[in-house]
């Protein structure tokens, strides 16, 4: 199989990345910036330039020439305060860019069998405890709206005939990358904490899950539509918080206040101080065994 990923330099790509070629298919990264590529992805990978613009080029024909396209490009929803602008480059990332996607994939005569396009579970919005598989309704906040947009674009796949997969993903954790990177260090200096009342939802995955399931879905034909991407036991943000101190062996013994954490990230604070409580039924269903279902278990395999 040749598989063609956007978004290969991030934290979710460079793992996926690695686990295709050491099971030996072919990868072709679509990269906005090829010497950053070759930078973090090192020798042996085919690279081609992503036009930004929309604009026909070479990386066009690459999709003809693959079995299969995972589209996880998309500015990081943290990386910086959200005010107006930064706002419509995340929806622009996402939107706009996976609407390029499949405009390209239309122009070809030979297309990709599969689609896996990344997505959210922003996509069910701010919920209580009650929990929420692909059935679930969507929310109406600004990451909810972003999200649907975004899938709404990535099902035009289906009528160019390839199989499309929503994956909707939670919060991924690994050391090198994603939240928990950004947790590590306070916890580890004594100044960790849940958020706010901590009694929201964590829906989490580990890493290597996540990219378990992506090989999942290639094998798999009859998988598509929304598939759910978190670990079958979700838990409140405070009961992570503690599961993460005593994997750390740090007492954590205060929440963060929700007025700090506004301070600290404006109106992306919710997305923190809310959560859902989702649940990977469409996945287990297909018959894919977690590698890390527990929390204890998983933060025990990343720490050591």
């Amino acid at each position: 199989m040749r598989v063609a990923v956007t978004g290969g330099t991030g934290f979710i790509g460079q793992a996926l990345i690695h686990a295709l070629r050491e099971r030996g298919n072919s990868v072709i990264a679509l990269s906005r910036d090829i010497f950053r590529a070759k930078e973090i992805l090192g020798e042996g990978i085919e690279l081609v330039h992503w036009e930004a613009g929309g604009r026909p080029g070479p990386w066009e024909g690459e999709l003809s020439r693959s079995d299969a396209v995972v589209n996880l490009a998309g500015e990081g929803i943290f990386k910086k305060r959200w005010n107006t602008g930064y706002k419509s480059r995340i929806w622009r990332s996402r939107v706009d860019g996976t609407r390029q996607l499949i405009a390209a994939i239309a122009r070809q005569t030979q297309r990709p069998r599969i689609l896996i396009n990344a997505s959210a579970i922003g996509f069910y919005g701010p919920r209580d405890g009650e929990p929420i598989d692909e059935n679930g309704p969507p929310g109406t906040d600004f990451l909810a709206q972003m999200v649907q947009a975004w899938e709404a674009e990535a099902e035009k796949a289906e009528p160019l005939g390839l199989r499309a997969v929503r994956l909707r993903i939670g919060v991924v954790l690994d050391k090198d990358g994603g939240a928990l990177a950004q947790m590590l260090p306070p916890f580890k200096m004594f100044l960790g904490g849940w958020a706010g009342n901590g009694t929201q939802y964590f829906s989490w995955i580990h890493r290597q899950d996540l990219v378990r399931i992506m090989l999942h879905i290639l094998d798999h034909d009859h998988l598509r539509g929304a598939v759910n991407a978190t670990a079958p036991q979700p838990l409140t943000n405070k009961d992570f918080s503690v599961a993460l101190g005593r994997a750390l062996h740090r007492p954590v013994w205060a929440p963060i206040p929700a007025f700090a954490l506004k301070l600290l990230l404006g109106e992306a604070a919710y997305v923190i101080l809310t959560g859902q409580n989702v649940l990977p039924k469409a996945i287990t269903a297909a018959g894919y065994r977690f590698v890390h279902p527990e929390l204890g278990e998983a933060l025990e395999s990343i720490l050591q």
